[in-house]
This record gives C-alpha cells, sequence and structure tokens, in this order.
C-alpha cells in the first residue's frame, strides 16, 4: 500500500547528485546521447529464459562479453544488490466515445497532479495520456473496454489529460487493463508479458513501465546470488511515463527530470550500512534505483537515510554519485535520461564505445534486451573514492 501523502518536488530534503560546475553545458550534450540502432536489434520479446540475456561488462580497463548466468563470478562476497520491488500495473486501457471512435489511454497513478477544489474530479485525481488526444474534448465520457468509464475533465499544458476514473482506476485496470508495453515495442501485449514484463520479486504496485534491469533475474540466479555471499535490498520507485520521453535541451537547462515517488526502507538503509562497514560494493540493479539511492545519499561515507518523497533527480554528465559503485543496467533508448545517466555513471567515451561494441556484436537492445554491468568512472565520485 502507498503511503499517505507524499512530499512534492522540491520539498525533498534529500542531498541532491549535483553537476560539477552547476548545470551541465548544453553544446554538444544531446549528440552525446545519440547513436545509430538499426532495428533488427531491438528486442520486441523477452529471452526464453528470463537470465538468458547477455552481459556486456565494461570496467575501468576492460569490456568483455559474458552472460547474465555469470554475474555471481562478477560479483564479490559482501556485495550488496539494490533492486526496485515496483510493480507494474495494467495500465493500458481501451475505450469508445460515444462517436464510436477508439480511444487509447494510459493511466498514470502515480504522477502529481494538484487537486481542485470541488469539481468531478476532486476525489481522485488522476491524469492519463490519451490517443487520439487532440480530437477528444473536456466533459467526453469514455465506454472502457471491460466495464466502467472515463470522465475528461481537462487537457493540460503538457498535452496529459486530467481524467476521473469510473467507479475507480483500481477498478478500471483490474476488469480491462492492459500491460504497459513501451511503444518501440510496436505490438500488442500478450499473455507472456505479463509475467515477463514483471520482476519476480515486485511488490508494490504502482509503475507503468518496469525497472527492465531487474527482469534479467530470476529465482534461480538470486539463489546463486544470495549462495555466493551477495546481499540483496529492495527500494520502491514508481517507473512513470515520463522515462521514454526523449531528452528536450530545456530539460538540461532546468536540470530535473518528471517527478517519481520513491521509497527506502530502514532495512535497507541498514544494509548499505553494512555493505560499507565490511567492504562490500553497493551495485544498483537499473537507473531506478540509482536514483533512489542518489536522492536518499546523506553525504557521509556513501550512505543513505531511510524515508520517502518525490525525485526529479536528474543524474547526467558531469553529476557526481555519493552511493553507487556498480551499476546492472540494459541499453537504453537515444537521447533518453537513461543514457545520460549511464554516461554520467561510466564516463561519455567507454559508454559510447561499448555501446558501438554492442551494435557490432548484435546485442538485443531496451527493454526486453540484453543488460551491461559498469563500474563507476573515477571522476564521478564524490566525495573520494572509498576503500
Amino acid at each position: 500500500m502507498a503511503p499517505a501523502r507524499l512530499s512534492p518536488p522540491g520539498a525533498d530534503p534529500a542531498p541532491r547528485c549535483g553537476a560539477a560546475g552547476g548545470v551541465v553545458a548544453e553544446e554538444g550534450a544531446l549528440t552525446d546521447l545519440d547513436y545509430t540502432l538499426p532495428e533488427a536489434l531491438i528486442a520486441r520479446h523477452p529471452p526464453v529464459e528470463r537470465d538468458g540475456g547477455r552481459l556486456l561488462v565494461v570496467g575501468p580497463d576492460e569490456r568483455r562479453d559474458a552472460r547474465v548466468v555469470d554475474l555471481p563470478g562478477l560479483l564479490r562476497a559482501g556485495d550488496l544488490l539494490v533492486v526496485n520491488d515496483t510493480r507494474v500495473v495494467p495500465a493500458r486501457l481501451y475505450g469508445r466515445r460515444a462517436s464510436g471512435g477508439r480511444v487509447e489511454a494510459l493511466l498514470l497513478p502515480h504522477t502529481q497532479v494538484p487537486v481542485l477544489p470541488g469539481g468531478p474530479d476532486a476525489g481522485e485525481p488522476l491524469l492519463a495520456m490519451l490517443r487520439p488526444g487532440r480530437r477528444l474534448a473536456p466533459g467526453e465520457v469514455l465506454a472502457v473496454e471491460g466495464g466502467g468509464q472515463l470522465a475528461l475533465v481537462a487537457r493540460e499544458e503538457d498535452g496529459t489529460w486530467r481524467v476521473q476514473a469510473r467507479p475507480s482506476a483500481q477498478a478500471l485496470m483490474e476488469a480491462g487493463g492492459h500491460v504497459p508495453l513501451p511503444p518501440y515495442l510496436a505490438r500488442p501485449d500478450d499473455a507472456a508479458d505479463r509475467e515477463r514484463y514483471q520482476t519476480v520479486y515486485a511488490g508494490p504496485p504502482g509503475a507503468v513501465a518496469a525497472p527492465t534491469a531487474g527482469l534479467h533475474l530470476s529465482e534461480g540466479l538470486l539463489e546463486r546470488l544470495a549462495a555466493a555471499g551477495v546481499e540483496r535490498a529492495t527500494v520502491t520507485l514508481h517507473v512513470g511515463a515520463g522515462t521514454f520521453r526523449p531528452l528536450r535541451p530545456e530539460d538540461l537547462a532546468q536540470g530535473r527530470l518528471h517527478a517519481e515517488p520513491w521509497w527506502l526502507p530502514e532495512e535497507t538503509a541498514a544494509a548499505v550500512d553494512r555493505a560499507r562497514a565490511r567492504g562490500g560494493r553497493v551495485v544498483a540493479v537499473g537507473t531506478t534505483s540509482t536514483r533512489v539511492l542518489e536522492a536518499a545519499a546523506t553525504g557521509q561515507e556513501g550512505r543513505v537515510r531511510a524515508g520517502q518523497g518525490w525525485t526529479d533527480l536528474f543524474l547526467r554528465p558531469g553529476s557526481r554519485f555519493q552511493v553507487v559503485d556498480r551499476l546492472l543496467t540494459n541499453l537504453h533508448l537515444p537521447g533518453s535520461s537513461l543514457l545520460a545517466l549511464v554516461q554520467a555513471f561510466a564516463g561519455i567515451p567507454r559508454v559510447r564505445a561499448a555501446y558501438d561494441h554492442a551494435v557490432a556484436a548484435g546485442y538485443r537492445f531496451y527493454s526486453y534486451g540484453d543488460a551491461m554491468l559498469l563500474d563507476l568512472s573515477p571522476p564521478g565520485r564524490l566525495p573520494e573514492p572509498r576503500r
């Protein structure tokens, strides 16, 4: 269950990982995030086995091809694996207008929306992405496949819609919701996606996109990691639809991303303390786990504070990392904030060379694709690297 009320963006007291010298220079910043990917390398379906993907290992002085199942041998006893346990909800709905036209809706259950005083949506403020959105008008009521209605209240400046779910968003998703696959997969969801576009340790529901690095971790692989002495801890960040949006120059100027809610339990803060005490490394599974850990950083010896809030933290080249030592992540979209985080973590030249190699070697890209295991680039640490 979600906590009662979370702080708005800007009220999150967690120390930020600041960019060196303030805001990163815009010149060349977006072009650094560009690369050419043959369409054939987009993984439109998961591998046969959950842990059956390839793994590109990128260290300070090495780059080598491995398999995800090799992960226990690539980590050390005493390391701490931190995963995002958010659960993807069936947030994609299909409805009909009174005219009979079909409308696709993506509910955004954990997107901040100011509550209007009174009015039809005062009880349950909810945003949604609608397609085709420009043809719709406030006041329309969509009949949702599976039962229920979606009342259109107002179109926001960013193109999303303020809506009211009848009887509730939860009821609509349970009755007729679909797995919200990313648009670049260019296919409808199927029965297999309900299992495979979800981590095996998924807990609190709320994400509209999967924390995809965690999709590689099978129950068997997690057991082997535990047997190798690798501890595991959880954080929660409900991934929003903005994770797929290409970065714009104004994003670089503002230095902030779309806000997403996060939770870091006391048990995880204690696990980080234990890892530091025994000389272990903090290994983040995915960019979302990384953002939570860095948003919760105390600034003291790579430790974190337990808590909850909203984070709009934007980690991009020039940022400094206080907590995460190694990163397990997928191969990401050009121009995305995810790729910017990876470049900040491992350095632009290393990441560009790794992506060039991945393309040449036929790695599978994006949500259902292969993975990378990266070490933190030496300039990316704040304070000095710990021993």
